[in-house]
């Protein structure tokens, strides 16, 4: 029987497709943990081979207050008669069961907060709900000693709200991520804007579609699917963009970084819808860093501050479509500066790499 410690993950996620508690349980993994990460059998689902253990179950409800419901109470009783040495909760919606099979088992809890959870875009304007997720967090968030999240401006705003004085583990590359040269292509010839992520609200893609108007041989690639997509599409349509918007749907993560290279741009134009994105770090930011692709952002803190710091793209100070327009052919006419980038991208990922940040997950995690 091995002495290794283990480690209980719950998440609500799509653990095949959630980087983030992939390269957590993977590093716990390298330095001897037993790793279970706990979810639910999700539509379209892929089935992974990893390192660690997964369980996954079928839920009765898989929307609003009736899932997370069942989602707690189904994960306390399990958790209620198991046995593990940590209890690893991803994000708020599995906090409940977490927190309080926790305190009853006397395991040691660690909480990773993956965004502002109850300042989140789909909350914004449904006052009741918010306000049971803000609940939530003032009840639990000031009671966690081991909890970390994914920005500065997020530790900072729980800081000031609870003075629990989170961690902060941002959820970048691996620094040796293989391109394996794949044969891929754009299906145009035009000079490529690329879209890589989730298609939810308040990304950025309306106003890029509209920018299209303002820029010659220049056509936007989306890589992604979600919950917008059909409304983008009608968008295209209707702004008569068909031949110059392309749709290439899901791609595998480990093929990813082989478009990626391929770009000519990337564009990382967050909405501040609600202090959650405000106060972002998306993955695509650091993707195209590690890709070298010259970004053109929207001017949120977060994303702002890598962008100047690093001297790695151009900051729009306003989503007018003109604006992003112009952002972009400033570094599309300019090879001095698309060169500068790209070196500054070198040395930016050198920094900006999973390798050395998963290094303070140390901190919470002791075998």
């Amino acid at each position: 029987m091995s002495n290794n410690k283990r480690v209980f993950v719950a998440v609500t996620n799509d653990i095949s497709t959630d980087q983030r508690v992939h390269k957590v349980c993977t590093h716990l993994i390298d330095n001897k943990f037993q790793v279970f990460v706990y979810g639910r059998v999700l539509p379209n689902t892929i089935e992974v081979d990893r390192a660690y253990t997964i369980i996954r179950k079928k839920h009765i409800f898989n929307h609003n207050f009736l899932f997370y419901a069942e989602y707690n109470i189904r994960l306390f009783f399990l958790l209620l008669f198991s046995k593990y040495d940590y209890i690893l909760s991803n994000d708020l919606d599995t906090l409940p069961a977490c927190f309080f099979a926790s305190r009853l088992k006397r395991t040691t809890l660690v909480y990773d907060s993956h965004e502002l959870f109850s300042e989140g875009p789909e909350l914004q304007g449904r006052k009741f709900v918010q306000g049971f997720w803000r609940k939530l967090e003032d009840f639990f968030l000031p009671k966690i000693k081991r909890s970390y999240t994914v920005s500065k401006s997020i530790v900072d705003f729980y800081d000031q709200k609870y003075q629990n004085k989170m961690g902060l583990i941002r959820n970048l590359p691996f620094l040796d991520r293989k391109i394996t040269a794949k044969n891929v292509s754009f299906p145009t010839k035009n000079k490529v804007v690329l879209y890589q992520g989730v298609l939810n609200p308040g990304r950025g893609i309306k106003p890029m579609i509209k920018a299209l108007h303002f820029l010659n041989d220049v056509d936007l690639v989306i890589i992604g699917y979600g919950k917008v997509e059909d409304e983008l599409r009608a968008f295209v349509t209707e702004n008569n963009m068909q031949k110059r918007v392309h749709f290439l749907g899901r791609v595998a993560h480990d093929e990813l970084p082989n478009y990626t290279v391929k770009a000519d741009i990337g564009m990382v134009l967050e909405e501040p819808l609600g202090k959650s994105f405000e106060f972002s770090l998306p993955n695509k930011l650091f993707d195209y860093i590690h890709a070298e692709l010259p970004i053109v952002s929207g001017n949120l803190p977060e994303i702002s501050a890598i962008v100047n710091r690093y001297k790695v793209g151009v900051v729009v100070k306003t989503y007018q479509p003109k604006a992003i327009a112009k952002a972009i052919n400033s570094i599309l006419n300019n090879e001095q500066l698309k060169k500068d980038i790209k070196q500054n991208q070198k040395i930016a990922k050198e920094e900006l790499n999973w390798e050395k940040e998963k290094l303070n997950l140390n901190k919470y995690f002791k075998n």
